[in-house]
């Protein structure tokens, strides 16, 4: 019996390592009044909402990592998205948690590799808003529909004083049969570039990027009741620009000024679904202007794109504001509760010329957040 208990001692100590997981997150509730004026069209709504957020993050040893979050994949009900839930919309409520973000790799000396779906910051970095939904980018709508993520591959490098970062992701999947019309065949998945180089000069941190194509993809567009339409599909749009931040005291400062543009004909109808050979030509520009002081927080959004893919030019015109003031109620080394009233505003305009009146939208949401970190 001693033998037989020392044999088991041993073997536990001998067991293979296993790595440290640690969790961590954040649960939100909020509640939101909406009003539209849009195409003569008035709405206000009143209503309640609730996210939850699971990050586990696993040092496997020897630079190599996982990281994960779990949220709502399956948000419904109006205003929902970004892992937001609306309370008994339709009578359907239900929060279901997938993986909204997971990705491994490695860090090692002045580099790194990751793979997965990777996290993107767009709420900071508006460059993929303009890039995806260059009609009207205002008010975060990767964050809201694409749960600010990108599956792809990373890598990172220090070059000079600076940190060059590269992404290659997929945005859809459109592989058709291979076929003699053009954008099928092996590469007629959505394939795009992303590469930014951040350096600090002094006390300002520039960070120059540009995203693009490699292949035809679809872009999307949200308007004011967010329908999702597309807005030219099978396309190869190019987007750059930079951010720009300068501390000035205790006051942050943020700009950012980004380009785009696509021009080229659509893909045969049978792959994404429009007439062979339609025209795709536009350009557009978002400007930002950010600052921040103690718990005071906003930005304003400037972005006009003009289409002159079809007879009739249109020139989109958006504005939108962002601002927000957090409370901390208590704050502490395991976690912490915060208060945080928010006001967000977007406007649009939609110019044709000629006897065709302008479209004029408008949508401000007021909301007060409670979310408890830890």
């Amino acid at each position: 019996m001693f033998s037989l208990a020392a044999m088991f001692a041993v073997l536990s100590y001998a067991s293979p390592a296993s790595a440290e997981l640690n969790f961590s997150g954040d649960a939100s509730v909020r509640v939101r009044e909406t009003s539209l004026n849009a195409a003569q069209r008035a709405k206000d709504d009143f209503y309640s909402q609730y996210r939850v957020r699971l990050n586990t993050a696993a040092d496997i040893g020897d630079g190599y990592l996982f990281k994960a979050q779990l949220s709502n994949e399956a948000p419904t009900g109006f205003g929902g998205g970004g892992g937001w839930q609306t309370v008994g919309y339709g009578n359907t409520e239900q929060y279901t948690l997938g993986v909204n973000q997971f990705y491994f790799g490695r860090f090692y000396g002045d580099s790194h590799y990751l793979f997965g779906r990777l996290p993107l910051n767009s709420t900071n970095n508006p460059i993929f808003d303009i890039y995806l939904y260059p009609k009207n980018p205002g008010d975060v709508p990767t964050t809201t529909y694409n749960n600010d993520r990108l599956f792809g591959v990373n890598y990172g490098t220090k070059i000079g004083d600076g940190d060059l970062n590269v992404v290659v992701g997929v945005f859809d999947n459109q592989s058709k049969s291979d076929t003699a019309a053009s954008g099928d065949g092996l590469l007629n998945d959505g394939y795009l570039l992303s590469v930014a180089y951040k350096a600090t000069l002094g006390d300002v941190t520039f960070e120059p990027q540009l995203l693009t194509a490699i292949t035809k993809h679809d872009v999307v567009t949200q308007t004011t009741y967010s329908d999702g339409k597309a807005f030219h599909q099978g396309i190869r749009p190019f987007t750059l620009g930079a951010n720009v931040a300068v501390p000035a005291g205790e006051l942050k400062l943020g700009f950012s000024g980004f380009y785009t543009t696509a021009s080229g004909t659509t893909p045969d109808a049978a792959s994404y679904g429009t007439g062979a050979g339609s025209n795709v030509d536009y350009n557009g520009y978002l400007l930002r202007v950010k600052g921040q002081y103690g718990p005071f927080l906003a930005w304003y959004d400037y972005n006009k794109t003009t289409d002159k893919s079809a007879p009739a030019t249109h020139e989109y015109t958006n504005n939108f504001v962002w601002a927000q003031y957090q409370y901390k109620v208590y704050q502490a080394a395991k976690g912490s509760l915060t208060i945080q009233p928010t006001l967000r505003y977007l406007t649009s305009s939609d110019h044709v010329g000629g006897a065709i009146a302008d479209v004029n939208t408008s949508r401000l949401r007021s909301e007060l957040w409670a979310t408890v970190s830890f």
